[in-house]
């Protein structure tokens, strides 16, 4: 009874105060209904075919569970996208031809030039490898660059939170941003469970994706992708700064565009890449 007693006075006495910033709610704010927000989610995705994009790419790997950090050097070329599953990457470093890879949405091919090496495979990862870039297949790149909508058979829930981001990293301010969260889940067959399949997070100051959270058959969280300072090219609003993370991998990378060409005809055979030369070591990826 005496300690209960005392508790306020102690609480009072020994209690310590910090001053942090206060988070601002934004400007405005978008009330939306759910199939309004599929109905964009869906035409944003429709209406890019296609794609070619002035890029610089940035990769890192570790974390805590490695204690270590490995950044790589930054790579600068084009992104080239058709849909449905076509897309070539060219990349420079100091202005050598650094990599260049192209598929088709089944298998990948992709050259180095600075290594006298090359890298066949299929999209689907079968064998996992301890190098956790050789895990990042193509299909990781489609995925968490154009967010997709609801697909054929999929179901959506829709829920609510908020998210409290720093617009500017060079000021202290914060925004307090409601959003909404569109879980896109399937049926798994002749079965009563759900399994989810991504989760698109859209704030209700735009109501543009800001991240993008997709899990694997497990219902395991194998790549979150948050996009950040949207721009007009043309008709299409894109993000200019695509984070791309792989949790299991520990690996980050980070996509910067700087120019993008929306719905431009591109050709097969921009997406063909020439014969590798003899003299590469050739590696066949699982």
């Amino acid at each position: 009874m005496l300690l209960l007693g005392v508790a306020p006075v102690l609480t009072g006495c020994y209690k310590t105060t910090r001053i942090v910033p206060i988070a601002m709610p934004p400007e405005q704010l978008i009330t939306a209904p759910l199939n309004q927000l599929l109905k964009q989610t869906n035409d944003r995705y429709a209406a890019l075919t296609t794609m070619t994009a002035s890029i610089q790419i940035t990769a890192s790997t570790g974390g805590n569970k490695q204690g270590k950090i490995d950044t790589y050097p930054t790579f600068s070329g084009h992104m080239l996208m058709r849909k449905p599953a076509d897309l070539r990457v060219l990349l420079s470093y100091l202005g050598m031809r650094a990599m260049d890879m192209a598929t088709d949405g089944k298998t990948f091919k992709m050259v180095i030039p600075l290594q006298n090496r090359a890298i066949t495979g299929s999209n689907d990862v079968t064998t996992s490898s301890t190098n956790p870039i050789e895990n990042l297949r193509p299909d990781v790149f489609l995925d968490s660059m154009f967010v997709r909508g609801l697909g054929a058979g999929e179901l959506v829930s829709l829920t609510m939170d908020e998210r409290i981001y720093q617009p500017d990293p060079k000021k202290k301010d914060l925004i307090d941003e409601p959003d909404y969260d569109l879980s896109i889940l399937r049926q798994k067959t002749n079965d009563t469970t759900l399994q989810m399949l991504r989760v698109i997070h859209i704030g209700r100051s735009s109501l543009l994706p800001y991240r993008q959270d997709i899990y694997d058959d497990h219902g395991q969280l194998v790549t979150q992708a948050t996009y950040e300072n949207y721009q007009k090219f043309g008709e299409t609003e894109f993000p200019t700064k695509v984070t791309i993370k792989r949790p299991i991998d520990q690996l980050s990378i980070v996509v910067t565009v700087s120019n993008l060409i929306p719905n431009q005809p591109l050709e097969d055979d921009q997406f063909q890449l020439p014969d590798i030369p003899a003299t590469y070591k050739v590696q066949k990826l699982q």
